[in-house]
């Protein structure tokens, strides 16, 4: 790669709100309209941004050489692009330009990693091959590492299922005008066959490859064919994505060995299936990789907050069976040895106001025993559970009770306030105290709070029994509740996305839900928000969203 620098002609006073509220309808629609021209270059799946810096941020995109080299195809020459990024969308005030050489090797995809940035400034940038230009985009660099930042504010989502409905989240999002970046908590693809989840009748859209992804070539096709969701493109273009994954960007309810959708010999070696899906997962998605290939890394937004994001996936020991007693044994990990000590480290050196981590799974104890049995078999086909009952969701933290216990038990030793786990993957929206010891809350303390995002379109309680929201569910919902005193909330009907708010005295969650995960035009309203205060380990209700 070859690039330059320009020093930029003058200091940047337009805020990110500004631009963004201008630019985020023109981004649609340039995103939605690329078409393919016979012979030429072009960008049909969209550009992206992310993992911002202080000093930089990852840019993204994928050039189509002539229409043959479709993704996962292996065709398709080797192309020059270029790159800028600028000050303005008119690109008049240059700030940095480079140009690199794709292949069939990358899938054509193209990652520029942009340094020499001003921090907390917003900036323009775009691709180009030959006389083809991608559509114009939106990126925002992290406040200096040591500011007394005065806010930061991410969009939150998780998994987006494309055969279970339109990506409206993605789009009521991109349309904001006041977010830093969004934090995308895993799920981000799934990986079964057309029909099967859900199950075809209750298809919206048909993805591809029709056939379960377990090659590369498959994995690389499911990433282009997201890539080309018009909702899904505004969302890179409007604002940088912090992305970790789950299971599902590799094959359900996966560990280090295995998966449950994952059958050896039929389907090959599991080694082999997830380096394909880590190698097309960091071609397609605006991601650094960092230790050992994996996402578990850390972010700074000034001295107000660190941001650690786990990788719960590639390390953790096989799951236990629901009931026994094997999820307590401290051999089995959820994080991997390396990964809990770098997280425990990163932790107790930080010197941020608030420690933010992303997490897949949850990490609140739940008890589901107390559910009435005819909601338990819906919830556990929701949590891809054995449906004969269940105590425990053994695929999160209650899995690996050992890994819990010390980290929760670190937080509490060292005095480290203000942690935040912030989840995805369970379908439902929750807002949780993390408690030492569950059983004797609220007397116990509390080491932690947690705040849990609902699914963009993955189905959840209501989609599973096919009832109206805020039916069946407030029975499962309040047993959860009245089982889990430490459980201050959960919605198990509804699909949207969080707003996380982080200021030196608080940090509040805001849960939007969307009208219909079916309609492409699908509206979207406040549903909740809860607030955790600095010092207070614990999370309470407030009544209207951050302005």
């Amino acid at each position: 790669m070859t690039s330059r620098y320009l020093s930029p002609t003058r200091r940047t006073v337009v805020k990110a709100a500004a631009v963004t509220a201008a630019a985020a309808p023109a981004l649609l629609g340039a995103a939605s309209t690329a078409q393919a021209s016979p012979g030429a270059p072009a960008f049909l799946h969209g550009v992206a941004s992310g993992d911002p810096l202080p000093d930089g941020v990852l840019l993204w995109t994928r050039v189509t050489p002539i229409p043959e080299a479709v993704p996962g195809s292996g065709l398709g020459p080797d192309v020059r692009v270029g790159w800028e990024l600028a000050e303005d969308r008119a690109f008049t005030r240059a700030v940095a330009s480079g140009t690199t050489t794709t292949s069939a090797a990358s899938d054509h995809t193209v990652k520029a990693d942009v340094r020499g940035l001003r921090p907390a400034t917003s900036y323009w940038f775009r691709f180009t091959a030959g006389s083809a230009v991608s559509p114009a985009a939106r990126t925002r660099t992290a406040p200096a590492a040591e500011s007394a930042a005065p806010g930061v504010r991410f969009g939150v989502v998780s998994c987006a299922n494309w055969e279970a409905g339109h990506f409206s989240a993605y789009r009521h999002l991109a349309n904001r005008a006041d977010l830093d970046a969004i934090l995308h908590l895993g799920d981000y693809v799934y990986e079964y066959g057309s029909g099967v989840y859900p199950e075809a009748k209750y298809t919206v859209r048909r993805h591809e490859p029709r056939h379960e992804t377990v090659s590369l070539a498959d994995y690389r096709t499911r990433h282009g064919h997201y890539k080309t969701d018009p909702d899904l493109q505004a969302l890179h273009a409007a604002h940088p994505v912090v992305a970790i994954w789950d299971d599902h960007e590799f094959a359900n309810d996966g560990w280090s060995g295995g998966a449950e959708n994952h059958t050896p010999g039929a389907e090959g070696e599991w080694a082999a299936r997830v380096a394909a899906a880590k190698q097309a997962y960091f071609e397609w998605m605006p991601v650094r990789a960092s230790t050992e290939g994996t996402v578990f890394r850390r972010l700074r937004f000034g001295r107000l907050a660190d941001l650690h994001l786990l990788d719960l996936r590639s390390f953790r020991s096989a799951p236990a069976k629901a009931g026994s007693g094997s999820v307590d044994d401290p051999a089995r990990s959820i994080t991997g040895r390396a990964q809990l000590d770098w997280l425990k480290s990163g932790l107790a050196g930080s010197d941020a106001t608030w420690q933010l981590v992303g997490t897949s799974v949850m990490i609140s104890p739940v008890a589901f025993g107390s559910v009435p049995a005819h909601l338990l078999e819906p919830i556990a086909e929701l949590l891809g559970l054995p449906k004969e009952g269940l105590a425990v969701n053994v695929d999160q933290w209650d899995g690996y009770t050992d890994d819990r216990r010390e980290l929760l038990a670190h937080l509490t030793s060292r005095a480290i306030r203000n942690t935040v786990f912030l989840t995805g993957d369970i379908h439902m929206a929750w807002a949780n105290d993390v408690p030492v010891k569950a059983a004797t809350y609220p007397l116990s303390a509390s080491a932690a709070t947690e705040f849990v995002v609902t699914s963009v379109t993955s189905d959840n309680l209501d989609d599973l029994l096919r009832v109206a929201p805020g039916t069946v569910s407030a029975v499962a919902a309040g047993a959860v509740k009245a089982a889990n005193r430490h459980v201050k909330w959960v919605d198990m009907d509804h699909h949207g996305y969080g707003v996380l708010d982080v200021t030196a005295e608080r940090s509040q969650m805001d849960y939007y839900t969307v009208s219909d995960k079916a309609d492409p035009a699908a509206t979207t309203a406040w549903a909740r928000s809860y607030r955790t205060r600095s010092g207070t380990q614990r999370v309470e209700r407030v009544y209207q969203p951050v302005r």
